[in-house]
Order: C-alpha cells, then structure tokens, then sequence
C-alpha cells in the first residue's frame, strides 16, 4: 500500500541478546463470538466434509479507512476492510456490524443521522438504516473502481461519491443526476455548508469547484506537487482547505480561488535529508478556528494566521482520518496502527496548551495481518502486521488476550515453539524477538548486520530456529540462519539464494529443513546444513511451504498462480494445482491441502489427485496466511484486510 511504504533498516553485525521489554494487556472486544461448540467433539476438516466448511468466527475488525461522527455526537462509525462498524461514542461500545464483504473506503451520514451512505471497493454505493442496520439501497451505476469518498448535501437529497469520476446521486431514489469528469481518481468530495457548491481532489494534483445545481465546473487550483487526499470547507464556506501526499495544507478562499496560505509542518529526516509525510485527512472545528490535520501525527492549526497550534503524539502509524465532533468539544483520529483516538480540543484556538488530550482508545482494527499460527494445543492463535504489533488470541471465545509490541515497522513472520511456551516474531528491522507466552515478556532479540527476518520454523523438538532472511536490497544474496534457541547461538548459515526468501519448514522428523526464495525451493539437511536438492519448476517466486504429515509431500506456493506437491524423497513433482497460490497449509491427517489466493478466496484441495474441493470466500484482499488448528476442527485464514476468519464444519 503506498500510503504505508516502511523503510527497512540496516543493522550493527553481531549476535546481541536482551531480557527486556513488556506486553500491553488489552481488553476491548474485537471479533464475533465463536459457536458454543469449539471442542475436540467438532468433526475435523477433512476431503470427506469439504462441503460442510463454513465460517465460525472472525478475529479482528480489519483496516481503518475512515472515522465519522453522527450528527448528533452519539455514535462514531468506522469504515473498514471488512465492512462498517458503529460504535457508542461515550463507552466505545460496538453497537453494530454492517458486513460488506468488501472494503469500505468512505461512510458519511445522512443530516437527520438516520441514514449512512458507505462508499465500497467495488464500485458500488451502499446506503443503511442506522437504527437497525437494513440495507436500503445500493447504486447499481457503478464507478470503474474504488470509492474513495461519500458526503451527502446539507440537506440530505443528494449523495455525492468520488472515485474515478464525481457522481451525484438523488437519495430519495438513487437516481444518477450529473457525472462531473476529471482527470484520475478522486479521493475526496466536499461539500459547502450551503449546498450549492462541490469540491472534489484529484491524483492529477487539481483541487475542483463545481456548482451542484447543473455540474458546471467553476474553479481549478493548482498548487500541490503530489496527488491529493483531502478536502474540507470552513463551517461559514469562505474557506477551503485540502492535504496532499506533499505534505502541504493549503487554505484557498472559496469566492475567487484564491491561494491564502499554505501549513507547512510534515516533514521527517532520514540520514539527514528533509522530505515530506503525506498529509491524508483534514477537518475544520464547528466553530471554522481550528483545523485539524492528520498524517505522521495528528496537528492542530489556527485557521486565522495559519499558526500550528499543539501536534498530538500517541498514535504509532499514519493517521488517515480526523474528525471533530458536532460540539466541537473532541477529535477523533483513525490510524494504520488499529486504533481510534479520542481528544479534548474545546477551545483549541484560544487555549493551545490544554488542548489535545487523550480520553478514550478504541482498538482492535489491524492494518493487514502478515502472519499466522495456531499454538501446539490449539488454544491460542497469533497474528501479526505492518506496525510491530503481534496480537494473541484465545480461540475458543475469539477475545484478544495480549499484544506484544516492539519498534513500529513490520512483522513478516510468527511462529510458536512445539511446546507452545515460546513465541517467536520477525520483524523487518533485521530482528527476531523470542516472547514467553504466560506473561509476554521479552526473552531475547537476535540481530543480524543488514537483513530482515521474512520468514521463521521452530524445530520439530523446539531445540533449532530457523530464521529466512533477505538483504534490504534487490537481487542480493539472502541467507537461512539456524539458531540454537536455549542461548541464542547461530549454528549454521545456508546460503544461494537470491532476492527476496519467503519461507522456511521443517521436516516433521526434523531432518530436512525447505527454504524458499526466488523460483525455487531448496532442501537441506539440518545436521550440517548441506544443500540435498533443489526443486525448480515455479516460474515466479515461491512465497508459501508446508510438508504434509508424514513428511512425504512437499507443497509450494507462488506468485505464478500455481501450487506445486513435490515427492520429497526424489523432488519428483507429483500434481499442479492451477489457479491457486500464496499461502498453503496441510490438514492435520494429510490429505488435504488449503491454499489463498490474491483475491481472498481460500481453495482446499484434495492432496490424493490435486482435485479442487472447495472455494471458501469471506475476505476481501489477498490471503497471506492458514493454519489448521492441530485437532484439525478449525483452518484460520489472514489476510491483507486486517481479519482473522475461523472455518470449520458445524
């Protein structure tokens, strides 16, 4: 996602240990329940019940993509990858799900607050009840793509969506009334308070002002050097202010276009060199003094002078959305790290130095999840994304037990240890962190000069972790690390391949040990680390491994929209499976083979004759990761929407 490009980092040679460092125990709700029955008396999924897998749970509530308040200051709704949630504003209280199956890029509500209008990545526009959730109607003149934004009139007869054009829309019947064209996408539509005027912004760098009443385009400014995210109106509609990618807010004065002033305060350093942060969300206070700015971090601006006000620290990612409530008294802000913050701004303007305190931290909405595991005994579930934080689940009532944090940058890869007392994270910034899994405390960190961890085994007797590694470079040698995990003590470094290594496995006698990096696959034996075979049919890189049960089947999967089953004894290569790819995982009693798929879909096919079983389908972007629970009663699937979905037969 390129509003989220994370800068890997080169690290001091050597091998450091470390004892510290402490979890965040965290308590708010953040997945459906689970069916009373989650047992070993659950029939395992198998080729013979294939029909039967259905959806039991889902963990986690998905991506943010944007906050809003109701209009009479009661409830905040959240559009995210999965679908849009409304919440109590005081208690942070989930009060509903509105499931979507699709990510939703924008919601607004209606005027009165009895209607919300989503905006989704199909295409489509959705408009709900709030009281009780009903669908009302759907767009059906859909956009080419994505809808990035919807805002209804201060009426509330006509709905306005960007994506690849400006549309507007009559609510009483959803009849299309003017299609206003631009050059790209449009990623936000505003607007006036008086409902004659539209602004929309563009990736072609303009800012837009159209007349409602007949579409007719009165104004384009130009002044930002990257594309646009944001645009907003004053509450007296004299003023307009839009963000961009940057880094800039510009103020312009609605009467003539003119630029007033432009809010200079993203900016970062790297190795010494200035560049701007993105600037992805803006919102004026009621009372039009204050404007709130969100990217890097949360800035509050005086509109008058243009003077930065206070920048509230706290949130660990980008803030993608900002929101003042209709009292003016709070901001929420939405972030990639999950969570929506709660702020005290009343009288910002005029009172800087008590403004912007925190009040209340609603979590649970992951960015994406990367990796996945379930624990020996199938109690707990791990999963991990993009801003360092691994989150761990307890599966038999879907609650978020604990979140083990370190710097924020990804983490690529988890993996419990066969006993389940040890949890072992990779991240991107070339470490790897063991985590007692009772309390969460720190054990140790591992850190290699100048790689990232993009893939982790624990042995079979728990004795050897394997740690796959990549270069933070392109088409550099990326080494297999195997570590002694009592002291830390590296004991043998695999080295050819090259680019990027996405995965390692151990044989389940723990003799062999698959890597995959490139188009191909590499066994080795773990004794002293020699290089037994290499299999080479995958035509693109090789991003998934699993060995069956009994260690006689090898399956891959890569980003050519195939898996392979390989005959591990001789590299034979058994069956094709076309269509599927990326993650793959074995049933527990081996003879079936679950695999994801870019558009969400999870496949389970039968290992036997590579016959397709069954197409489960419930998320909304690229599967990253399965697991089967080991009783073999659950497959759990990740994906890059944020949620954790659980499958099993009733």
């Amino acid at each position: 996602m390129d509003k989220m490009n994370l800068r890997l980092m080169c690290l001091l040679a050597g091998l450091l240990l470390s004892a510290c460092g402490t979890s965040t125990p965290m308590a708010t709700p953040t997945s459906t329940p689970l069916p009373a029955s989650t047992t070993p008396s659950r029939p395992p999924i198998s080729s013979q019940n294939a029909d039967l897998v259905t959806h039991l749970a889902r963990l986690g509530k998905g991506a943010i993509q944007q906050v809003v308040w109701s209009p009479d200051g009661k409830q905040l709704a959240v559009a995210s990858s999965i679908g849009v949630f409304l919440y109590d504003a005081e208690t942070l209280a989930e009060v509903r799900f509105l499931e979507t199956n699709v990510t939703v890029g924008s919601v607004a509500f209606s005027p009165a607050g009895t209607t919300l209008a989503s905006g989704l990545e199909d295409g489509t526009v959705r408009l709900w009840r709030v009281s009780d959730g009903t669908l009302l109607r759907i767009m059906l003149e859909e956009h080419t793509g994505r809808v990035y934004s919807v805002v209804f009139s201060p009426d509330g007869a006509t709905l306005a969506s960007g994506a690849d054009t400006v549309r507007l829309w009559r609510v009483a019947d959803g009849a299309l009334l003017h299609t206003l064209e631009t050059e790209g996408i449009v990623w936000s539509v505003a607007f006036s308070p008086d409902g004659a005027l539209l602004a929309s912004a563009s990736a072609d760098l303009m800012v837009r002002l159209w007349r409602v009443a007949d579409g007719a385009l009165l104004y384009t400014l130009f002044g930002h050097t990257y594309h646009m995210t944001d645009v907003a109106f004053s509450p007296d509609g004299t003023t307009l202010a839009s963000g961009s990618v940057d880094g800039m807010v510009r103020l312009w004065r609605v009467a003539d276009g003119t630029l007033l002033r432009t809010l200079e305060g993203y900016t970062d350093t790297v190795s010494n060199v200035q560049f701007p942060e993105a600037v992805y969300s803006l919102a004026f206070s009621p009372d039009g003094a204050t404007l709130a700015s969100g990217g890097d971090k949360v800035r509050l601006w005086r509109v008058a002078d243009g003077t930065l006000l206070r920048t509230l620290e706290g949130q660990a990612y980008y803030v993608i959305s900002v929101a003042f409530s209709p009292d003016g008294v709070t901001l929420a802000s939405g972030a990639w790290d999950g969570t929506v913050w709660l702020w005290q701004v009343e009288e910002c303007a005029n009172l800087p130095e008590e403004c912007g305190v925190p009040l209340r931290t609603l979590e649970g909405h992951p960015a994406n999840v990367y990796s996945m595991a379930f624990s020996p005994d199938g109690t707990l579930l791990v999963s991990s994304g993009p801003d360092g934080t691994v989150w761990l689940w307890r599966v038999s009532n879907g609650a978020l037990l604990r979140t083990l944090k370190g710097p924020v940058v990804e983490v690529n890869s988890v993996a419990f240890s066969p006993d389940g007392t040890i949890l072992a994270s990779g991240s991107g910034e070339g470490t790897v962190r063991l985590w007692r899994v009772a309390d969460g405390t720190l054990l140790r960190t591992l850190e290699v000069q100048a790689f990232y961890a993009t893939s982790m085994a624990f042995s079979p007797d728990g004795a050897t972790l394997a740690w796959g590694c990549a270069w933070a470079g392109y088409q550099t040698p990326s080494p297999v690390l195997l570590y002694r995990v009592l002291d830390g003590t590296l004991l043998h470094t695999l080295k050819g391949h090259v680019g990027g290594l996405h995965s390692v496995a151990f044989s389940p006698d723990g003799t062999t040990l698959a890597s995959a990096g490139g188009n191909e696959v590499r066994l080795w034996r773990v004794s002293d680390g020699a290089l037994l075979r290499t299999l080479k049919e995958h035509v693109a890189e090789v991003i998934s491994m699993a060995f069956s049960p009994d260690g006689t089947i090898l399956a891959s999967g890569s980003a050519d929209g195939a898996v392979q089953l390989w005959q591990v004894s001789d590299g034979v290569l058994l069956h094709t499976l076309p269509g599927a790819m990326g993650s793959v995982a074995f049933s527990p009693d081996g003879t079936m083979l679950a695999s994801g798929s870019e558009d969400g879909a999870v496949q389970l096919w039968r290992v036997s004759d590579g016959a397709l079983l069954r197409t489960l389908s419930k998320h909304t972007s690229k599967v990253t990761s399965l697991a089967f629970r080991p009783d073999g009663t659950m497959l759990a699937s990740a994906s890059m929407d944020g949620a954790v979905w659980l499958w099993g037969v009733p």
